[in-house]
């Protein structure tokens, strides 16, 4: 057995059945020893970080980790983005990269790069393998990091020789994830007292809530708490539950951000307290006592001020808090919320929000709903409805446009038997369109793509519009958009279109009927905002709430 055999047999033991990659001449012989190994799916992408998306999508589908593989120089640094990604989303996962022979590195060999000193900070751990004897063993420990505590992305470099180089030891088994956490009993017998003194509790649920869905539920019914679900947390509570208020932050909705403001008591479970959530930091939940249940204690106290600190995951802080649970009655604070919660709209003329929602509106319990990022992502996490955890799929911390639709590619495959829908601009879906090859060459049949095409960087101009006198610098499109119909076509992948209110239905009917996974443009108006908005630099309680009433400009003048 080599190296590279080795791997492969490591991968396997530990339960990996699917890896995306593109190989290259420094990771061939894995390449090669990957023929002896036909148990593992290779998935060959079109490019290194359509394959480290998908394999995110995968594991934010899953919860399980997701597996990548490319050469060294180019191959490794077209993972940077994903690893970044995946790190600021608290994503498993695995990248395996190859790299020049032991005795050149450090002399600028062809296709060298120092992609562990490059990717140092942007990964959990990485590691370079200097001894194939060491190899299985580092594969082994790097999933164990990837999927504890907080998990996270982990890179291990191999060079060439190291892969060709025999190796006769065991095939390591996989390492027994740790014991979750308990939070403190003293500490959670004040945050009980502080949870029955409130008068106006609010939950806050993040990223690190969606696998303790259930127990956290079942805590916000057992003391009658309002929860708001961040971008990275929808679906960790049920959204036809009245309790639920919406997400909060610069598009969030006008009851949680409210609810925020005006809390007494802010309970949150599992998140970051990111800067797209609190708007002013020092406008953020001002009259309210913080408790902040996270299981890294790295993040306890870094941007909000936490009275009372819970290191400890997720799922254990909740039952803890069920235990003595008093479901209190507040009904001055319900009313006030179910006032905020009226004031939200719906989008009722033809634009980028009506089409979002008449997608939206025909997803299923069970679907995958994956966005691009932009004008969009904020529309979907808005108008969409979850009920279960994992069912959104989303760059949240990163923001990297043309993660959406390889990462519906990756969701798709791991769940073979739901729908995989992803929602793209038509700027970032160019970024990773060419993934349309591995859509057809792997006949995935349930990855369903709906494109709005509003011929802008719609975000970006919506900020310009509203911040920086509508000077529109570099954000048109329209000119040199292709037919997305043709290009969808030319794929081999079956494609519709529809441009008004009249259309969408019957578009998106016999889009989502197809039997074959399908492209579906909408084509929208080139102007549109995103609302409620909090602008930068302002408290949540200072959000604009509708759009602001806008004068018709010719799409001459907007290009201008």
């Amino acid at each position: 057995m080599t190296g590279a055999s080795a791997l492969w047999a490591t991968l396997e033991r530990h339960g990996i059945t699917t890896v995306f990659g593109y190989p290259g001449g420094a990771i061939m012989p894995v390449y090669d020893a990957l023929t002896f190994y036909p148990q593992v799916r290779h998935v060959l992408a079109r490019h290194e970080q359509g394959a480290i998306h998908a394999a995110e999508g995968w594991a934010k589908a899953t919860g399980e980790i997701g597996v990548c593989i490319a050469t060294s120089g180019p191959g490794a640094t077209n993972l940077v983005t994903g690893l970044a990604d995946a790190m600021l989303d608290s994503v498993p996962l695995l990248a395996i990269t190859g790299n020049v022979a032991s005795h050149l590195m450090g002399t600028d060999a062809f296709q060298e790069a120092d992609i562990t000193g490059i990717t140092l900070p942007i990964t959990k751990h990485n590691y370079v393998v200097r001894d194939a004897a060491e190899l299985p063993l580092v594969i082994a420990e790097a999933i164990r990091i990837a999927r504890s505590g907080r998990p996270g992305p982990v890179l291990v470099d191999i060079p060439k020789d190291i892969q060709l180089a025999p190796y006769s030891g065991e095939i390591p088994g996989a390492h027994a994830r740790p014991e979750a956490p308990k939070p403190h009993p003293e500490v959670i017998a004040r945050a009980r007292d502080l949870l029955r003194a409130a008068q106006k509790p609010v939950l806050v649920l993040g990223g690190g809530t969606l696998d303790a869905a259930a127990e956290l539920t079942e805590l916000a019914r057992a003391w009658g708490l309002p929860v708001v679900t961040t971008l990275m947390g929808l679906g960790s509570f049920p959204a036809s539950d009245p309790l639920w208020l919406g997400m909060p932050g610069m598009h969030g909705s006008v009851a949680a951000n409210r609810a925020i403001s005006e809390a007494d008591v802010l309970l949150g479970v599992g998140l970051r307290f990111d800067d797209r959530v609190t708007g002013r930091v020092s406008g953020f939940a001002p009259k309210a006592t913080v408790i902040h249940v996270e299981l890294d204690a790295a993040e306890i106290g870094k941007i909000v001020r936490t009275h009372l600190p819970v290191r400890a995951d997720a799922r254990e802080a909740a039952l803890a808090l069920l235990e003595g649970a008093e479901p209190l009655e507040r009904p001055e604070w319900h009313a006030q919320i179910q006032d905020w919660k009226a004031r939200t709209g719906t989008p009722d003329h033809w634009g980028a929000g009506y089409a979002v929602k008449a997608v939206v509106d025909r997803l299923r319990p069970d679907d995958i709903l994956s966005s691009d990022v932009g004008q969009h992502q904020m529309l979907a996490a808005q108008l969409a409805r979850f009920e279960k955890p994992r069912r959104w799929i989303n760059s949240g911390g990163l923001g990297t446009m043309g993660f959406g639709f390889p990462a519906a590619i990756g969701a798709g495959m791991a769940e073979p038997g739901v729908r995989s829908i992803v929602i793209a601009g038509d700027g970032g879906f160019q970024m990773t369109l060419q993934e349309l090859a591995t859509l057809k060459m792997y006949d995935v049949r349930n990855v369903k793509i709906c494109i709005i095409n509003n011929s802008f960087l719609g975000m970006v101009r919506q900020w310009q519009e509203l911040f920086h006198g509508k000077r529109y610098s570099e954000v048109w499109l329209g000119d040199s958009n292709p037919d997305f119909v043709k290009l969808a076509e030319a794929y081999g992948v079956p494609a519709y279109r529809a441009s008004s209110a009249e259309e969408v239905g019957g578009a998106i009917d016999a889009w989502l009927a197809d039997p074959q996974s399908a492209l579906l443009e909408l084509v929208v108006p080139h102007e549109h905002g995103v609302f409620p908005m909090v602008p930068a630099g302002a408290a949540l309680s200072e959000m604009i709430e509708t759009e602001p009433a806008r004068a018709a400009e010719p799409v001459e003048e907007a290009q201008a």
